[in-house]
């Protein structure tokens, strides 16, 4: 029997999201931060925490794979140490974002995304429940 796929599977409790858009709108999933690769922003990571009764997991997922929740600019120029860089990419729990125009700066807009979609999502939840 072949083994199921999905987008993302938890290593802890084996829940399965199937879609991006299944972890997205997990309630049970937040965004807990996010890993820079100073080489290739693509190639960073965001860090998901699973809330799920007992399992408490924090996976990762590579950036690569939220990429088209962005349609602004993408800066070429890299800020990260001028003296008006706030470091956060340095902080990997730090979602704030960016103000500079900085290479790294469609990543953290890509956070604020996924932070927006999951309140929706916990709105959701609420409203069912109630």
């Amino acid at each position: 029997m072949p083994e199921k796929t999905g987008f993302k599977n938890c290593s802890t409790c084996g829940q399965m999201w199937f879609t991006r858009e299944d972890l997205l709108y997990d309630p049970e999933v937040s965004l807990f931060g996010y890993q820079v690769h100073f080489l290739d922003r693509s190639l960073g990571l965001f860090y998901f925490n699973h809330q799920k009764d007992n399992c408490r997991t924090i996976f990762a997922v590579n950036v690569s794979e939220f990429l088209d929740l962005y349609n602004g600019p993408i800066y070429q120029e890299n800020k990260m140490g001028d003296e008006d860089c706030p470091l956060y990419c340095l902080r990997r729990t730090d979602m704030r974002p960016c103000q500079l125009q900085c290479e790294c700066a469609y990543v953290r807009e890509i956070m604020q995304t996924i932070r927006t979609i999951h309140a929706e999502a916990e709105i959701k939840e609420a409203l069912a429940l109630a």
